[in-house]
C-alpha cells in the first residue's frame, strides 16, 4: 500500500513539480488522506494522495479485492489568487476517502458533491470527474493491480450539476466548451442552460 502511495507521489512530483505545501485528514474508519498543493505560474493545483492506496470496489461485492479493481486520484486546478481556493483542502480529501466511506467507484462523467461550497463564497457544491491522462499521465502498476488514474475536476454550480444529471457529462462539456468557459476560474458563473 505504501509502496502504490510513494509511486503516486513521484508521478505527482515529475508532472506537476515540488509541492509547496501540503495537509492531512483523517476519517474515522479510512486509511489518511493528502492533499499536496501544486503552484504552476497562475494556476494552483491540488492533488489527493492517499484514494489508490486501495483498489475502489464494487459496493455489492461481498469481499472486496485488495489487489483487482480501479484506483484514482483527484486533481483539481484553478487561477491562483482569485479566491481563498486552500480551503479547499477538506472537501477534496471528502471526496477521495468516499469510496472508502461510501463504497463508491469514482470514474469519468461521475458527479462528487461536497454538500458545501468548495471553498468560502464558491459558487460550486459539486465537481464533474473528467477523463485522466492529460496533465498527469496515468501510472501503471505490477499485475494484477489497475493502473492508477489521475482524475481532473472540473466544478460544477448546482444548476451545471441539475442539467448534467438530466442531459449527461458530455452534453455540459460540449456546453462549457462552446461557450469557452474558464474551467480554472474559482469565481465563474454557470454556463448558460438554456
Amino acid at each position: 500500500m505504501s509502496d502504490v502511495l510513494a509511486l503516486v507521489e513521484a508521478r505527482l512530483r515529475t508532472a506537476l513539480g515540488e509541492p509547496d505545501a501540503r495537509a492531512a485528514v483523517t476519517f474515522l474508519g479510512t486509511d489518511r488522506i493528502e492533499v499536496l498543493r501544486f503552484h504552476d505560474g497562475d494556476v494552483v493545483r491540488y492533488a489527493t494522495l492517499g484514494m489508490s492506496a486501495q483498489p475502489m470496489s464494487d459496493p455489492t461485492a461481498v469481499v472486496a479485492d485488495p489487489l483487482r479493481g480501479p484506483r484514482a486520484e483527484l486533481v483539481l486546478s484553478v487561477r491562483a489568487g482569485l479566491a481563498d481556493t486552500d480551503k479547499a483542502l477538506r472537501p477534496l480529501a471528502v471526496l477521495a476517502a468516499s469510496p472508502q466511506v461510501e463504497g463508491l467507484v469514482v470514474a469519468p462523467g461521475a458527479s462528487l458533491d461536497t454538500g458545501e461550497p468548495l471553498w468560502p463564497g464558491a459558487p460550486f457544491t459539486s465537481v464533474l470527474v473528467a477523463e485522466s491522462g492529460g496533465l498527469v499521465e496515468d501510472l501503471e502498476l505490477d499485475a494484477p493491480m489497475d493502473p492508477v488514474r489521475f482524475l481532473p475536476l472540473l466544478p460544477m454550480t448546482p444548476n451545471e450539476a441539475a442539467w448534467k444529471r438530466v442531459q449527461g457529462a458530455e452534453a455540459l462539456q460540449e456546453r462549457w466548451l462552446k461557450n469557452g468557459t474558464d474551467l480554472r476560474d474559482p469565481k465563474r458563473s454557470g454556463v448558460p442552460l438554456g
